[in-house]
């Protein structure tokens, strides 16, 4: 195994309270294994998974950090799976198998590559940033010549990809072409990097680019104007004005980050969009961080595996290996990986299929202990029985993963005390039957974004299960119609308000009632002042701003008719259940109780919420 590659194993705090570790590419069973993780039943199958169970049993107490035979003939079964051979706890293993056997003590994970190996400079890769309609397509059209813009609908770029671009200076620049809207923000800018601020359409009458300069400031953008290191270009995507410049800002920024990658050993890299292909299958478009990766390798991309059938530059051309900062499609993947995922490269597609089906497995644990953390408990329950919270289960399919990523994440934000957004299931492609059944199963919403219309058939078949179906090229709109449907579906807040109020101008008396009509009653002869009043609300009677007297409405008449509500400005009679200490000039208040529902709330940057 070339260079040296790093485990860091920090322990799930559902476990323990251990501090983070690391572990080196060599690491030792005696590192790896970690007796204060808790022990599970004992299993005996003779299976990759029974072998592994037994791996949480020490021999001793925590301190001694030792482990019986027993212990170690069950690591030297998975071993041979491996192809690998230990024979004390003091023996290196490979970091795969650290990385299975940490997975199986409930143990969180991440490989860490360090740059030892032959180092030489790599092209800049540059994330665009900026809200919708600031022209960030348009200056790529520009700097590459092309014309994606005038494909994507509504100003958003619905299709995140990397691409290169050529400088006339011979030159290459690695750009991140993202979506605008605040729910993509998870796909741009993923670590600490420095940032140069272009300023574009100067090109127009109205431009100010001082007053940019200003707005910026105040944000705590340290600006090279205003004595900080934060580069600003003036240019013009349209009139293709300031290119120059901002190349130029781009080669200063990337010179003295001094930018340099290890070229040899296993690669690694990231996944910035994945899509399916109805003739070539899952397709993972990633950049290269380190080393170089070439086709053939058996790699493992997040919680999926598979061996590179072909590799492919941002041109389609198919290429043998792809080196740092380099962008390229991977064909040959057993399933769809999220955006974000490392791509690591094993030697075996036996070590592939087992770091694949743990982590899978790990995910799934983590998946249904979020669903459980935030269902609501018994505490949750109001006094009627009915739930506080409701759930709103909805399937989500896109077009790419990444837009699948992004619309789930904006999704969940829309979460809220009353009513809990469930995504239970997400893919890519068009809406299928297997959809319809899983929503008529769950009775979830349907979402597809920028996807093609469903066929008749799948239609049919949700209007007849009463499904509902939101379909949306634009995420502005999606999140808007999404916001309407769940504040429809929060059950809301019971809140008593004033609906009316009214002043007692006489006060009638009916005496001598028989027995059977009850006893002798008073009568306030209101008129309404504000609002209206309602048979069904509680009445409050006030007198010199004190309450004197509250309780439910025993009789409302106007003219003498039998009335359920009366209007501001009209005369009535009214009766409050024991009550008979009325007075000319006291007010009285009608009180209803009314359900609250939340807002659905949306602001200029693109955010949205939901307000309780």
């Amino acid at each position: 195994m070339q260079g040296r590659r790093y485990l860091a194993v920090s322990l799930a705090r559902a476990l323990t309270q251990a501090p983070s570790r690391s572990i080196s590419s060599t690491p030792s069973l005696l590192q790896t294994l970690d007796p204060s993780a808790p022990s599970p039943a004992a299993a005996g199958a003779p299976t990759t998974a029974g072998r592994l169970a037994e791996l949480r049993r020490p021999k001793h107490a925590a301190s001694s950090m030792m482990f019986n035979h027993f212990t170690i003939s069950a690591l030297q079964g998975i071993l041979a799976d491996l192809g690998e051979k230990v024979e004390s706890e003091f023996d290196s293993i490979s970091i795969d198998l650290a990385e299975l056997i940490a997975m199986e003590l409930g143990v969180n994970t991440r490989r860490m590559h360090t740059g030892v190996g032959t180092m030489e400079s790599r092209p800049a890769v540059v994330t665009v940033m900026g809200h919708v309609d600031h022209g960030k397509t348009s200056l790529l059209d520009a700097l590459r010549q092309t014309s994606v813009a005038a494909k994507e609908a509504g100003g958003i770029t619905q299709h995140i990809g990397a691409f290169v671009v050529e400088m006339p200076s011979g030159a290459s620049i690695t750009f991140l072409d993202t979506p605008g809207h605040a729910a993509f923000s998870a796909m741009r800018a993923r670590a600490n990097v420095p940032i140069v601020v272009a300023i574009n359409k100067c090109d127009k009458s109205g431009a100010d680019p001082e007053r940019v300069r200003i707005q910026l400031g105040s944000e705590g953008l340290l600006l090279e104007d205003m004595g900080g290191d934060v580069q600003v270009i003036e240019i013009s995507a349209v009139a293709k004005s300031g290119l120059d410049k901002l190349e130029e800002a781009l080669f200063l920024q990337a010179e003295m980050m001094d930018l340099k990658a290890r070229i040899d050993g296993p690669a690694q890299a990231f996944v910035v969009e994945a899509r399916v292909d109805r003739g070539r299958g899952p397709l993972a478009t990633a950049i290269v961080k380190s080393g170089t990766l070439v086709s053939g390798q058996h790699i493992v991309v997040g919680a999926e595996w598979g061996r590179i059938r072909s590799l492919r530059d941002t041109a389609g051309n198919i290429t043998e290996s792809a080196k740092p900062a380099m962008p390229i499609e991977i064909e040959g993947l057993r399933g769809l990986p999220m955006a974000g995922d490392d791509v690591v490269v094993v030697d075996s597609e036996e070590r592939a299929r087992m770091l694949s089906q743990g982590r899978k497995k790990k995910q799934e644990k983590d998946r249904l202990r979020k669903i459980d953390e935030n269902m609501p408990d018994d505490a949750d329950i109001a006094e009627d029985g009915t739930p506080e919270r409701v759930e709103m289960p909805i399937i989500v399919k896109a077009d790419v993963q990444g837009s699948v990523q992004a619309v789930t994440d904006a999704l969940r934000s829309l979460n809220s005390a009353q009513v809990f957004v469930n995504v239970v299931h997400v893919g890519v492609g068009p809406i299928s039957q297997h959809d319809i059944d899983l929503a008529q199963a769950c009775g979830a919403y349907i979402v597809g974004f920028n996807i093609r219309t469903p066929l008749i058939a799948i239609t049919q078949a949700a209007t007849r299960a009463n499904l509902k179906i939101l379909q949306h090229k634009i995420i502005y709109h999606l999140l808007e119609e999404m916001g309407r449907l769940i504040v429809e579906k929060a059950p809301g807040t019971a809140e008593t308000q004033i609906s009316g109020e009214a002043e007692v101008l006489n006060i009638f008396e009916l005496k001598g009632r028989s027995k059977s009509k009850g006893p002798d009653i008073k009568i306030a002869g209101c008129r309404i002042t504000d609002g209206h009043f309602s048979k069904s609300g509680t009445m409050r009677l006030l007198r010199s701003g004190e309450t004197v007297f509250e309780g439910p409405c025993a009789s409302l008449k106007r003219e003498k008719q039998d009335a359920e509500t009366v209007d501001k400005g009209n005369d009535c009679g009214l009766v409050i259940q024991d009550c008979d200490d009325f007075q000319v000039g006291d007010v009285i208040q009608c009180l209803e109780q009314v359900i609250r529902k939340p807002k659905f709330i949306s602001t200029q940057s693109g955010s949205v919420r939901i307000e309780c």
